[in-house]
């Protein structure tokens, strides 16, 4: 009777359109259809999905400096050199981990935080 697996985690934006052109071209995620009353994009990552939901007055808070230490999402790239390259080519922030380890946190177009780890 209890929790037998993790289903999706829901991602407010503030504009549906600038998010979807992140976590599309961005990050490369398989985007999935999924009809929806109201703006927002689904995402399927194996059994995991990600929903973006639009809220046009949305704006992520940071609470802390090292993002890694904020409310974030955690994916697993498979070339973390070329994601770091991509984010800088496209102008877009990062921190790499200050753990040492082959990972580095990335900021949506609203603020919401991605922490991207090499696997």
């Amino acid at each position: 009777m209890g929790v037998t697996r993790y289903l999706h985690t829901a991602i407010l934006v503030s504009d549906v359109e600038k998010a979807e052109s992140f976590y599309t071209h961005i990050l490369e995620l398989p985007k999935t259809e999924r009809s929806l009353k109201f703006p927002g994009v689904w995402y399927q990552l194996g059994d995991y999905q990600i929903h973006l939901i639009e809220d046009q007055n949305w704006k992520a808070t940071e609470v802390n400096q090292k993002w890694g230490r904020n409310p974030h999402l955690a994916l697993a790239v498979s070339d973390l050199e070329k994601m770091k390259t991509r984010l800088k080519t496209k102008g877009y922030p990062f921190q790499e981990s200050s753990s040492g380890r082959a990972a580095l946190f990335t900021k949506d177009p609203d603020g919401n935080i991605i922490e991207l780890s090499q696997q």
